[in-house]
């Protein structure tokens, strides 16, 4: 029944659905402390530097090390059910981030969140490896990753009907208990209906299961696969910049035009995530998927040349002398800007061994989160605050500290282009690998 599930277009296209939903929700959580950040400053009393690390440090740091662990029992136990229970941990953590009193309060808040969230991606993506085979992989993940795009829109979306008559003073505590509330209702849901797919079945012809292996020689094989670090460094040092320019963003905005509507901003930037963002994820797991099949290498080079328009846009639209023009370049950046994650998921799943997937996506996501939403945010509202001490105003401090962040796309264009160069042979080691994995299993 469940091998039959696997093949079934229907029931594969609905579980990647609902996992997408969930990953948006994800970032619906993440995101909204980022669109919040002036409220919260006032009303906490906090610095930029303590934002940065409420929106980053504060959840990966737990988010990545507890992703570890989780991962593991992910490539042992039922998947489906540690995302269900994942999606309810961090939504009762959001709503408790709602009832702050104080830095300290919402400081551990986050961290429950980061916790609850561990458990969110890395068995979604072994489960959707097991339902859609290496040549549909990255564009199935590529609509998984449109989660990111959609919660964030959402999360917009969310923040201007919840604000209020007046733009200019919201009730943050009231989003998030909200929010937290409703993520305990899908946790629910998703118990309900999605299932536990076989393992491995996609690698082989007859969906026979590919033997476990040793864990600890699984985890050394891993970790020796080049393409795997190129890809996981350069989706790390990409993400960098992108969550500190996501996590300030409406400061920057309220510094460039404090009369222009607070709401207007909100919903325009939900549109732009919306339709931008989400076209750029979908397109990246498309084209790699479509140029794959030629040449796996476009795994590698699709991101490169995404992130070669990522950083002059990046740098562009802090430039700019009005709100609408910020908008415009904004959009163009999240285009390119979200290509290289379908690519970079495909490679995550394709290059581990088969009983090792969970576990991959988690030290992925360690990086990643470590670097992209630890560092990131962080190191953007310090260098906001040590500009601001030299003299520069509020507004030309945030131009410069968020212009030297761009500087992550370069880097992690340095790194997807030396992937490029190894996934060939990385590629049919893999494939050689699992066809001796099926053959013991037989």
């Amino acid at each position: 029944m469940i091998l039959a599930e696997q093949t079934n277009t229907g029931y594969r296209n609905f579980a990647l659905v609902v996992l997408t939903v969930v990953y948006g929700f994800n970032f619906i959580d993440r995101q909204i402390v980022g669109i919040l950040a002036p409220f919260i400053k006032a009303d906490l009393g906090i610095n930029n530097t303590q934002m940065g690390l409420l929106i980053g440090f504060a959840f990966a740091l737990f988010y990545s090390i507890v992703g570890l662990p989780i991962a593991y029992y992910a490539d042992r136990l039922n998947r489906a059910n540690i995302v269900a229970l994942a999606v309810g941990v961090w939504s009762l953590f959001t709503a408790l981030t709602g009832m702050a009193q104080n830095f300290t309060h919402i400081f551990l808040a986050r961290m429950g969140v980061g916790i609850g969230e561990a458990g969110g991606s890395p068995p979604s993506h072994s489960i959707i490896s097991d339902l859609y085979p290496k040549e549909k992989r990255a564009g199935a993940l590529g609509i998984y990753g449109m989660g990111i795009p959609f919660g964030i829109m959402a999360a917009y979306f969310v923040t201007a009907s919840l604000m209020g008559a007046d733009p200019n003073t919201v009730d943050w505590r009231r989003i998030f208990i909200i929010l937290g509330v409703t993520g305990i209702a899908l946790a629910v849901f998703v118990k309900i209906v999605i299932r536990e797919p076989v393992r491995g079945a996609q690698e082989t012809k007859a969906g026979t299961a590919i033997e476990r292996g040793d864990f600890k020689e699984n985890l050394k094989m891993l970790l020796r696969i080049p393409s795997w670090w190129y890809m996981c460094l350069g989706i790390a040092f990409a993400s960098f910049a992108s969550y500190a320019l996501s996590g300030f963003q409406t400061t920057f905005i309220r510094l460039l035009d404090p009369e222009f509507n607070f709401r207007t901003v909100v919903i325009w930037l939900g549109i732009i995530n919306g339709i931008g963002y989400a076209s750029g994820t979908y397109l990246g797991g498309m084209f790699a998927d479509k140029w794959g099949k030629k040449d796996v290498r476009a795994y590698g080079w699709i991101p490169v040349l995404a992130l070669c328009v990522g950083l002059p846009s990046g740098v562009i639209a802090l430039w700019v002398t009005n709100v609408p023009a910020y908008l415009g370049v904004y959009g163009i950046r999240l285009i390119f800007v979200g290509m290289y994650l379908g690519p970079s998921f495909a490679i995550a799943q394709t290059l581990a061994p088969v009983h090792m997937r969970a576990m991959s996506t988690a030290l992925f996501f360690f990086i990643l989160n470590m670097v992209g939403l630890g560092a990131g945010p962080f190191i953007a509202g310090a260098l906001i605050d040590v500009f601001g001490k030299t003299g520069s105003d509020d507004l030309l401090a945030t131009r410069y500290a968020l212009s030297v962040i761009c500087l992550g796309y370069l880097v992690g264009a340095l790194f997807f282009l030396k992937a490029a160069g190894s996934l060939r042979q990385d590629w049919a080691d893999a494939e050689a690998r699992n066809e001796r994995g099926a053959a013991k299993a037989e």
